[in-house]
């Protein structure tokens, strides 16, 4: 979606996501010891909000000066502190070997441009550092709940491995998780990978 429209969604005074993290990026990240954390499409901050409660130092970036409104509101609410970049992932320059974890949550693009953040995010990483890319799977179209319903946009953990050189892969499966809908409770297909950077 476009800038404007994100803006449009992120207007209204509640978060449209649940302020709690994203249960993966728990399940993945709690064992590490908290460094510098880039979350890249951070939104209204969730993830970087609980990153930061767990002593993390983040970066969280969005090109929806709304959601980063929300974020920084959020994260004062929480009593931590991040900070915030308003800048387009697709063309942001991160600083070169700044960080110990980089999140890609939920950033839904086509092939090339998926290619150019994933590029980013490795530029970012120390070496040895984790990357954490969480996505709709291809497969939730037909077969999950939610998400993106353009093809173009989605992919599967086989995709992510594929724009990962350099990366030692430490997970990349299909996952499932429960999501509330208007007639109970349906299931969610998901892509996950974890990967650490060695070269």
């Amino acid at each position: 979606m476009s800038r404007e429209r994100w803006d449009e969604r992120y207007g209204v005074e509640e978060l449209i996501f649940k302020s709690e993290p994203n249960r993966f990026l728990v399940e993945e990240v709690e064992s590490l010891k908290p460094g510098r954390a880039l979350d890249l499409a951070c939104g209204e901050g969730r993830n970087s909000v609980w990153l930061a409660g767990k002593g993390w130092k983040v970066t969280g970036v969005d090109f929806s000066p709304v959601g980063l409104a929300k974020a920084t509101r959020f994260a004062s609410e929480r009593g931590v502190e991040a900070d915030w970049v308003e800048a387009d992932v697709v063309e942001w320059q991160p600083p070169s070997a700044a960080f110990d974890l980089v999140l890609v949550m939920y950033l839904h693009l086509p092939a090339e441009q998926r290619c150019r953040v994933l590029a980013h995010a490795k530029a970012a990483l120390v070496p040895g550092g984790v990357l954490l890319v969480l996505a709709h799977d291809r497969s939730n179209l037909l077969e999950g709940t939610g998400g993106p319903q353009d093809p173009v946009v989605l992919c599967g953990p086989e995709d992510l491995v594929e724009a990962l050189p350099g990366f030692r892969i430490e997970r990349a499966e299909r996952v499932t998780r429960t999501v509330a809908t208007d007639t109970g409770e349906a299931m969610a297909i998901d892509a996950i990978v974890r990967a650490v950077l060695v070269s």
